[in-house]
């Protein structure tokens, strides 16, 4: 057999990290996102065990996370902490000789050799990450990556769990697709309307049926995805970012089209600028639009040629604004530039997300 493939998620991270230097805060409902002011506009970047057992979720208005979790202690968002409590993580990981390919600040795969049990692995490296660290983490195990992934989530907190071949379908195949790793709302909604529901059924859903809906390569890569088929390659090459984003959550929402242009272009020139450090030129442009009170829509727009000129960038930005619907208030805009790729330098394509900060 060839190597495990092990997947490496920290424990409520950033929760965690903020803990960890304030320790009177452990057992305590945590949420940390935006500001630390729960009287502004702000997602949740995090919330504690303690605090998700009110119903605080990541992703969530601040204000309802306060509403659901009163006596919560609400932190602002520290980036510079979290890279830092990562780089900690991934060293201490790497100290134990291992291959490690980091996919955001807590999460990574880890390549393990098949010379024995490889529970006893996973706990040597959770053991190795909470003495470097003080951190918690949990571990997926798996023969591939995309069930390494998937198993994690039953190893959480602080546990292991394996997930191979022999028990994919046991495990996975009365689940909703939307619990596999790549499978999102818009996804799961389109495999629905074929009457795909759970894992099994995509198991066993036609690949031509899924190439005429999704295109042949990610098609062919839905179909492999409920029987958990996957690579099993763990890739320890310096992560390359594909895009950069902007977004801004505004205290009182745009009203008028003329608010609206003026801060997609404040947006645009960040990314461009954003863009332009990483000395790649953009290839695609998106748009973000959070309608008020709190219904989101993104759009894409691919640019004809690569180009680091503001001009046809923000030409084609504009022209995603001119989609959005009229009449009603926006609460939140970002705009992404996606990049050529080192290794695909005019056409890059749609990749399986296996890398991003989460």
């Amino acid at each position: 057999m060839p190597d495990w493939v092990l997947h490496l998620d920290m424990d409520q991270f950033i929760a965690a990290v903020e803990i960890r230097r304030r320790p009177e805060l452990a057992g305590l409902p945590v949420i940390v996102g935006g500001r630390g002011d729960p009287s502004e506009r702000a997602v949740v970047s995090t919330a504690s065990y303690e605090a998700r057992a009110f119903g605080a979720r990541s992703g969530m208005p601040l204000r309802l996370a306060v509403r659901k979790c009163p006596d919560a202690v609400i932190l602002p968002v520290d980036g510079p902490a979290y890279d830092a409590a990562s780089a900690e993580v991934f060293a201490a990981v790497r100290a134990l000789g291992l291959t490690v390919e980091v996919l955001g600040w807590d999460e990574a795969f880890i390549a393990v050799p098949d010379t024995g049990d490889p529970e006893v692995a996973a706990r040597r490296i959770q053991a190795a990450v909470l003495d470097a660290t003080a951190l918690h983490c949990s571990i997926g195990i798996g023969d591939n990556r995309i069930r390494a992934k998937n198993a994690t989530d039953f190893g959480k907190p602080r546990g292991t769990f394996r997930l191979t071949r022999d028990n994919w379908m046991q495990v996975m195949g009365h689940r909703p697709v939307i619990e596999l790793w790549g499978v999102g709302t818009r996804i799961s909604t389109r495999l629905g309307s074929h009457g795909i529901q759970t894992v099994a059924e995509l198991a066993a859903a036609d690949r031509d049926d899924l190439i005429t809906e999704f295109g042949p390569k990610m098609g062919t890569w839905y179909a492999a995805l409920g029987r958990g088929e996957g690579s099993a390659v763990v890739d320890d090459t310096p992560w390359v970012a594909r895009s950069h984003s902007r977004e801004t959550t505004f205290q009182e929402n745009l009203k008028t089209p003329e608010e609206v242009r003026a801060a997609v272009e404040v947006l645009t020139d960040q990314v461009l600028a954003d863009c332009a450090a990483e000395g790649r030129p953009i290839v695609r442009v998106g748009l973000k639009v959070r309608y008020a009170p709190f219904f989101t829509v993104n759009r894409m727009k691919k640019l004809p040629e690569p180009t680091h000129d503001r001009a046809p960038v923000l030409g084609a930005v504009l022209a995603l604004v001119g989609g959005m619907e009229e009449g009603r208030e926006v609460r939140l805009l970002g705009v992404r530039g996606e990049m050529t790729m080192p290794e695909e330098p005019d056409d890059p394509v749609e990749r399986t997300p296996t890398r991003g900060r989460v």
